[in-house]
């Protein structure tokens, strides 16, 4: 009897162990994952800013900033395993006029944990570790802002190669996030020792808050005009009507608490200047967010009569929510209205049902891959116009 000789397997090499760790479906993760940290985080921090007192929302405020700390850590893992294995990737999102405005979301999202820890995970780890950590995330979240600013505006202009009628919403998250830090500033200025530190924070908050403000000036009659002369956007993108909102309440929350701290960081008579200011800015400025929030809330109900998909562009439903509910709760505590405390209220019902609703249609998504499908560029459809072809979840413009 014959034996056939069996080929013996080849040894496993160092380079097939490396191989098998890549992890492929990372290579479509990108910088709008950020958007989950926003989402979540902005919840907690705006069920603490409340009035309320409901039995429980401390504690699942706190619950709530645990898990976006933990999502925090998440993504920017999976950011470093992308840029690591996918560097080609990464940096041809730099080169994406759809993609580069994502970057504004890092920031914001280091920000918005880092709120929430001072506001929030006080009770959880104690105040010096949250002041430190706090602090820590502040620092990382302003210097990366900061750049994004600058760096997105400056691809768009020098690198990107952008269409007449394509402004789109997404242009202001790099410009909103130094507003997110002029919202932080003041919460780390009563830690500050008094004197110069404290009016160097509170005038370099007022200076962030000026720069975002302007830049996004700059483009809302941008995102308006394509609106006007283009029509509405494509049904994935409709939800990013909603980021016009984040400039919004941001600055209105922001006005609000660098009033609540001024008294202790400068003068009088400025201290006085800059509370009169918070209730002059501040209302006409929620009374234009709610007609956005009602424009934006009919066509994001004409696209879903047509047929909207989910897309990971719905987590535009919490982060600017959140920040006029924020806004609105400053305002009421500077004018002792009642009716703001009822927006606020309001408005964060709605955030917490979009964040839930959210969550588990982006869990569902990312469990059976779909969100992180290779996304498929736009052909013609053969009257001159084009027709998006990649999947909803994965699709940037």
């Amino acid at each position: 009897m014959v034996v056939a000789a069996q080929p013996r397997p080849r040894p496993r090499s160092a380079g097939w162990a490396l191989t098998a760790l890549r992890l492929p479906s990372l290579r479509h993760l990108g910088p709008n994952w950020y958007a989950t940290v926003m989402g979540t985080a902005i919840v907690a921090n705006a069920g603490a800013a409340l009035p309320l007192d409901i039995p429980g929302l401390r504690t699942a405020c706190a619950a709530v900033w645990a898990l976006s700390a933990a999502l925090l850590a998440v993504v920017l893992g999976a950011r470093a395993a992308h840029w690591t294995q996918h560097r080609d990737q990464a940096r041809a999102h730099f080169l994406d006029p759809a993609v580069a405005p994502f970057y504004g979301c890092l920031s914001m999202a280091l920000l918005a944990v880092g709120i929430g820890t001072l506001t929030v995970g006080q009770g959880v780890i104690g105040e010096p570790a949250a002041v430190a950590s706090a602090a820590a995330l502040f620092g990382a979240g302003t210097l990366t802002g900061l750049a994004a600013a600058v760096t997105v505006p400056y691809l768009m202009v020098v690198r990107h190669k952008v269409e007449p009628g394509t402004a789109s919403p997404v242009w202001l998250l790099p410009v909103v996030a130094p507003m997110v830090s002029a919202s932080f500033g003041p919460l780390l200025v009563p830690h500050l020792p008094a004197g110069q530190w404290r009016e160097a924070m509170l005038l370099a908050s007022y200076a962030m808050f000026g720069l975002s403000l302007l830049a996004s000036l700059l483009i809302l009659p941008l995102i308006f005009a394509r609106l006007v002369h283009h029509g509405p956007l494509p049904l994935a993108l409709t939800p990013t009507l909603f980021l016009v909102l984040g400039p919004l309440g941001q600055s209105t929350t922001a006005v609000s608490k660098l009033a609540d701290v001024a008294p202790g960081a400068i003068q009088a008579p400025y201290a006085e200047g800059l509370a009169t200011f918070a209730v002059i800015y501040g209302i006409p400025v929620m009374g234009f967010a709610l007609m956005w929030l009602a424009l934006a809330g009919a066509m994001v109900v004409r696209a879903a009569r047509e047929g909207m998909p989910f897309a990971l562009t719905w987590w535009a439903f919490t982060f600017p929510v959140g920040t006029c509910v924020t806004g609105a709760q400053g305002l009421a505590h500077h004018t002792g209205l009642v009716a703001l405390e009822w927006l606020a209220a309001g408005l964060y019902a709605f955030l917490v049902a979009a964040w839930a609703v959210t969550g588990v249609r982006t869990l569902r998504g990312l469990l059976d891959g779909a969100l992180l499908a290779a996304p498929v560029k736009r052909v013609s459809n053969g009257e001159g116009a084009h027709r998006c072809r990649c999947a909803p979840v994965s699709c940037f413009n």
